[in-house]
């Protein structure tokens, strides 16, 4: 097993779901580290068919993999696609891990997500929260999925001797995100539905939710520069949390996004629509004794994603 430092020079690294809002990221931070970004797109290799992965990796021999790829969405999308949200992210944690350990990969990260931990788990939620208590029911078959692929990941690592390392981004936001009207996250919805309201000058916007629960927000590309730093310097069974170690009311996340889009109209809740759990914030305790804090303050990240919005409508 390798330990760390993990030096990415002229190294090849893969991306898997490298047309998502985290694997662009990551392609975009990767092109400072003089290595070479290996990148497929699903129709070539569709990363629910395990032959085609394994193929690939055979010809392709990458070093590195961060395994960014999975379906993803909000709410909605979390509770209504239930079995394509299991299945996908299940066969693709499967499929790319084992992959990478049958063709020698040397080191691996892999994606989770903040639903991992438990509804009620105690703030800031820490890594070892982790299976210690019942899930947010909404999202259960997504995070269920990534459970399974943190433990496979820890699985090989203590059977294999494998450096395969977990890590739990918090909610992100930024260029690339998913701007579907039912099935994006509250970000992407939000910025969405505030540009639309002051494009069609409309006197308030409809707000999920009593806007009381409390959310942590990181810039995507502060998350890839993370993951970046983590796949170089840390080499443990343990996953880890990335976050800004900062969270803000719904409520107040609108007024900020209001703001950046300049829309000056009434913000009005839905309390029809679910919260969610009521605050989810990360300790990031373990992340910044290994030297790395987020960069990127939240209203300053948020002007840059609305502008990233705005070329998606040019």
């Amino acid at each position: 097993m390798s330990k760390a430092p993990f030096h990415l020079e002229n190294k090849k690294v893969f991306v898997a779901g490298h047309r998502g809002m985290v694997g662009s990221a990551l392609v975009r931070r990767l092109a400072s580290e003089r290595c070479q970004v290996l990148t497929v797109p699903r129709s070539v290799v569709d990363l629910l068919d395990q032959g085609a992965v394994n193929g690939w990796m055979a010809a392709n021999k990458p070093d590195a993999v961060f395994l960014a790829a999975g379906k993803v969405g909000g709410i909605a999308a979390n509770n209504t696609l239930r079995g394509e949200f299991i299945y996908e992210n299940l066969m693709i944690a499967a499929i790319v891990i084992h992959a990478a350990h049958v063709h020698d990969v040397q080191k691996l990260m892999f994606l989770g997500s903040s639903c991992i931990y438990p509804r009620f788990a105690e703030q800031p939620i820490r890594e070892d929260s982790m299976l210690t208590g019942e899930l947010e029911p909404t999202n259960e078959p997504y995070a269920i999925a990534k459970i399974a692929g943190i433990k496979m990941a820890e699985s090989y690592r203590r059977q294999y001797g494998r450096d395969f390392i977990s890590v739990m981004p918090t909610n992100l936001y930024g260029e690339g995100d998913n701007y579907h009207p039912e099935y994006s996250h509250v970000v992407a919805a939000l910025i969405r539905r505030i540009h639309e309201a002051k494009v069609n000058d409309a006197p308030e916007v409809v707000v999920w939710g009593t806007g009381t629960p409390r959310r942590e927000f990181l810039f995507v590309d502060d998350l890839a520069d993370a993951c970046v730093y983590l796949m170089k310097n840390y080499s443990e069974l343990e996953l880890i949390n990335i976050g800004s170690g900062e969270d803000i009311t719904i409520a107040g996340f609108a007024k900020v996004v209001s703001d950046a889009v300049g829309y000056r109209g009434k913000l009005v809740f839905d309390t029809s629509r679910p919260d969610g759990m009521a605050r989810k914030l990360m300790d990031v305790g373990r992340l910044e004794k290994l030297g790395w804090k987020a960069k990127t303050d939240l209203s300053d990240g948020i002007k840059l994603a609305y502008r990233a919005y705005l070329k998606t409508l040019a």
